[in-house]
């Protein structure tokens, strides 16, 4: 019995301890993280042509999305087009990685991929993200249609058998 009680409180001193880590870092917050991103966010300088082609890019994209939402098969070619980039990201920065003094003022290309992650792949992922969800959108209009259109004709089909 004596084993079994100090194992409990053994137990309870470990939860408590985690419980009062826990607590610990929810008082710190997002305090860490939002320095980090600041840190980014001011190691770049925003006002190089080819950022502000980068950007240019994503804004056009996106635009092309939202202006070609209707048109199926155009979603389609720009989502596997956004999911290409985002797959060749890796030779992509290691090319710029080699040749960054021809177009930038620093070499934003580390070895890891954290630059080309946040300003190539995410936007391209976000877009993907968007055009998946119009695609699936667009499926279920077409699944409705289709319901209602076989409704019609079974209940076509039935009125011919009456009479």
């Amino acid at each position: 019995m004596e084993d079994i009680k100090s194992a409990m409180n053994e137990h309870l001193d470990q939860m408590q301890a985690l419980l009062e880590k826990f607590s610990a870092e929810l008082k710190t917050g997002f305090q860490p993280a939002y320095e980090n991103f600041m840190g980014f966010f001011h190691a770049i300088d925003w006002k190089e042509p080819w950022l502000i082609c980068l950007m240019s890019f994503h804004i056009v994209l996106l635009l092309m999305v939202f202006l070609s939402r209707r048109n199926v098969n155009f979603q389609m070619f720009l989502f596997l087009m956004s999911l290409a980039g985002v797959y060749f990201a890796e030779k992509i920065n290691s090319l710029l990685a080699q040749n960054w003094r021809s177009f930038a003022g620093q070499n934003y290309f580390d070895p890891h991929g954290l630059f080309i992650s946040v300003l190539w792949s995410g936007p391209l992922l976000f877009i993907s993200i968007l055009l998946l969800v119009n695609s699936l959108f667009t499926l279920c209009v077409m699944i409705v249609k289709w319901k209602k259109a076989e409704l019609r004709h079974r209940a076509r089909l039935s009125r011919g058998k009456e009479d």
